[in-house]
């Protein structure tokens, strides 16, 4: 009898154990990361479209304006505990123009590397509501006016196409990480980048360059 009842007591509890660990939970979390151009607007526009999708989804702006990649690593490290409490399912990473600057910011591209590689690694102790590393993507940077406002010169213009976005493609080919091409996006419509920063229909375009970029992989 003690048998039978212990039998019974596992066969009720099972469905229950079973739909708890069947249930994933509702909603992604999207992580932004970068420089002035996350922090100004493409989170709010990325936010408006997968509400319009009616896909269940938070994204989270943390873009840091003015902030070379080594500075903002300097963030993520003094932040780590703050954030990583997102448990974020996306990362989108996107630096390296606040890198390209003629004054005390200019960092050279082995540097960057390696700083956006540190960057990386530490999103890689992220786990997401799961248990899961989250998905991290690397954008590209958009093109630097040759005749752009100081500090950014005709050598940042070259160093985007020659050098920084190089290093990205590099650097997500090494660690398998996809990348979503926001330089080209620019290149095709220059319009929707009358300076440093996009129009606000440049956001609006750059957040659907992201949202194509992650598509394939949800």
């Amino acid at each position: 009898m003690q048998i039978r009842r212990g039998r019974w007591s596992i066969v009720l509890m099972m469905p229950f154990f079973v739909s708890v660990c069947a249930s994933p939970p509702r909603g992604m979390i999207i992580l932004c990361a970068g420089d002035s151009i996350t922090a100004q607007a493409y989170p709010h526009f990325l936010q408006r479209i997968l509400n319009r999708e009616g896909r269940p989804a938070r994204v989270l702006n943390y873009g840091r304006s003015g902030n070379t990649s080594g500075e903002y690593l300097d963030f993520l490290t003094r932040n780590r505990a703050r954030l990583i409490a997102d448990k974020p399912d996306l990362v989108l990473i996107q630096l390296g123009t606040n890198d390209l600057r003629t004054d005390l910011d200019y960092t050279p591209t082995e540097r960057f590397r390696s700083q956006m590689k540190k960057i990386v690694e530490t999103f890689r102790t992220f786990r997401n509501r799961t248990g899961r590393i989250p998905v991290i993507l690397l954008g590209t940077i958009p093109p630097v006016p040759a005749a752009g406002p100081l500090p950014f010169s005709a050598e940042s213009a070259r160093r985007v196409e020659a050098e920084i976005n190089p290093a990205i493609r590099s650097l997500a080919a090494e660690e398998g990480l996809p990348v979503v091409d926001n330089h080209g996006l620019f290149i095709r419509r220059p319009e929707l980048l009358p300076d440093v920063h996009p129009s606000r229909d440049g956001y609006r375009a750059l957040a659907e360059n992201w949202r194509e970029g992650f598509r394939p992989l949800l």
